[in-house]
């Protein structure tokens, strides 16, 4: 039977093993505390508990699926999806801006017609832009130093797009400008070219906060977490994180789910610390730094630079918005809303996960599979034949 079933998962489940495992162990968490944090929103919209563990778990099987899916897919193909990407991204951007679903004092969504299910179009212009920056970084490796042919082309899309997603998502604009700093430096771009994208940076944060719709709730969140004056769900996340202790209070014992808010997205690990304790909480941080591990190790790793770009980038954006997350949630920063990844209850953030998981796999893959290189090859060879 054992046999039947590592088979099964050396023909579908291919790549980096050690990847998969952590994806599956941070699923599972996901189920088990989600489940525990939605007792109190079924109860109050007279709900049975079992219908958001149900669509929860429909949700995390759609991103693993997607994952699956874009494992399965040569990554080199990514580069020319990431040019439509980006540009569809500009104008969704804008609409959600200014005609978007106001969702938690935000506007960050669009509602898809028909399905009557929310979108972000920050997290596909995200990973549209990562993508793309990779493979512009991996063409240009021979004239890197260019300013006119290289650098701007790569300064104009971390402006425009991290200035877009910052009208209405200061902390995500901000994550994902970080991580074009990090492809950037490992892609070998000069310090001083790197300056001038923190100067671009600046002035698009700079045109975000004064045309956008989230300055004043920026402020007063830097304001109280520097004058140590704690909102609402911060308190209240810290008391969880108090009362936890080193084993927890036990899988569904958590008080502080009846009162946080959101406590099964934003705040998700403060449940986890309190029922599980230092131990799971220690446990999440160590999954994601095996995951960053893995994903940076493809630098290395992988024969070509966009396949190690690309991998290195995706999962640094992933962890550092975990890691984020985290420290939000145990007072180290002030509130961003971003959710925990892989973890915390969502679709669009599930889907875009998964995906993204699926192109650090499909780049892993390459490295450990040569017929999967071999065929892309000829494939392109044949097709260049015609």
């Amino acid at each position: 039977m054992m046999v039947k079933v590592k088979e099964w998962a050396d023909k579908h489940m291919q790549g980096d093993p050690i990847i998969w495992a952590v994806v599956i162990a941070l699923s599972l968490i996901s189920l088990l505390v989600v489940y525990s944090a939605t007792g109190t929103l079924a109860f109050k919209r007279m709900s049975h508990p079992e219908s958001y563990l149900l669509k929860h778990t429909l949700l995390v099987g759609l991103g693993f699926f997607a994952m699956w899916v874009a494992h399965k897919v040569d990554y080199r193909y990514y580069f020319k999806l990431s040019k439509l990407a980006l540009w569809a991204s500009i104008p969704l951007l804008l609409f959600t801006f200014t005609n978007g679903t106001e969702l938690n004092d935000a506007n960050r969504w669009l509602t898809v017609p028909l399905l009557n299910a929310t979108f972000q179009p920050s997290d596909l212009a995200s990973l549209a832009l990562i993508m793309n920056l990779a493979g512009m970084l991996s063409k240009r490796q021979q004239n890197i130093g260019d300013l006119k042919e290289s650098l701007i082309p790569m300064l104009f899309w971390c402006g425009v797009i991290c200035g877009l997603i910052a009208l209405s998502n200061l902390s995500s604009a901000l994550l994902l400008f970080l991580t074009c700093m990090v492809i950037l430096f490992i892609g070998r771009v000069p310090v001083k070219y790197l300056a001038m994208l923190v100067i671009v940076g600046l002035l698009a944060g700079v045109g975000a906060l004064k045309f956008g719709s989230r300055a004043e709730t920026a402020k007063s969140r830097i304001e109280n977490f520097a004058n140590n004056e704690l909102p609402f769900q911060a308190q209240h996340a810290r008391i969880a994180v108090a009362t936890g202790g080193v084993a927890g209070k036990g899988p569904g014992n958590s008080q502080q789910r009846n009162i946080l808010p959101h406590p099964y997205s934003d705040f998700v690990f403060a449940i986890i610390i309190e029922e599980y304790g230092m131990i799971g909480g220690g446990l999440v941080v160590i999954l994601y730094l095996v995951l960053l591990f893995r994903g940076m190790r493809a630098v290395d790793m992988s024969q070509r630079a966009y396949g190690g770009l690309l991998s290195a980038g995706l999962s640094f954006a992933i962890v550092m918005q975990a890691m984020v997350n985290m420290g939000v949630v145990v007072g180290l920063g002030p509130v961003t809303g971003l959710p925990l990844p892989m973890v915390s209850m969502g679709g669009t953030s599930l889907l875009f996960t998964g995906i993204s998981l699926g192109i650090i796999l499909s780049v892993s893959r390459g490295e450990t599979d040569p017929a999967f290189m071999s065929k892309s090859e000829s494939n392109r060879n044949v097709a260049r034949a015609a």
